[in-house]
């Protein structure tokens, strides 16, 4: 069999994205936020998915990356901050985007999402399962036993600094070892 056998839909993906980045730019791409034809607001780096959260996740893991999903709602004013204030600052974003891997998902969407345990149903049918209330949402996953694992949540939208300590609390492994207040205090709320 050649090696052109074993190739995935995300590897041609990921070999797109990378030409297109190439040729746009030598050096560093800037992040660009972008409007969506369905009101909502994304980032350019967000993983380009198939929607299957097992595959996404896994994929991250190999790579040595972090995974999270966002959930947004057309016309959340929030999430217009999340995008167009705190991810337009570098010293914010840069490390987020380093580190992790995130899918972004509408609290009402209509794809099909492929969960953890293999079901298959709507975002709008997802979110409703995962109890998703409030937007911008992050939820954190890892592998745990080979089982894929919440292992934070971040519903709503902290103040800058409590919002990226939540990034670091995740891409450390302090999950593993207490909450995230109790994280937040060692450090000072930084």
């Amino acid at each position: 069999m050649s090696d052109a056998s074993h190739l995935t839909r995300r590897d041609l993906l990921r070999g797109a994205s990378s030409l297109a980045a190439t040729a746009l730019a030598p050096g560093a791409a800037k992040a660009v936020t972008r409007l969506g034809d369905d009101g909502l607001y994304a980032q350019d780096w967000y993983l380009d998915s198939f929607l299957d959260l097992s595959e996404d996740l896994s994929a991250a893991t190999s790579k040595g990356r972090h995974f999270a999903l966002q959930w947004s709602q057309h016309g959340c004013i929030y999430c217009k901050t999340l995008h167009t204030v705190y991810f337009a600052d570098p010293a914010l974003a840069d490390p987020i985007r380093a580190a992790f891997d995130i899918v972004h998902l509408d609290l009402f969407g209509a794809r099909e999402v492929t969960a953890f345990d293999g079901a298959r149903l709507s975002e709008k049918a997802f979110g409703q399962r995962e109890r998703i209330r409030a937007t911008p949402t992050f939820q954190f996953f890892a592998l745990d036993g080979g089982t894929a694992k919440e292992v934070a949540r971040l519903p709503g939208l902290l103040p800058q600094t409590e919002f990226a300590a939540m990034f670091r609390y995740v891409a450390e492994g302090a999950y593993k070892d207490g909450t995230f207040d109790a994280f937040l205090a060692r450090r000072g709320r930084t």
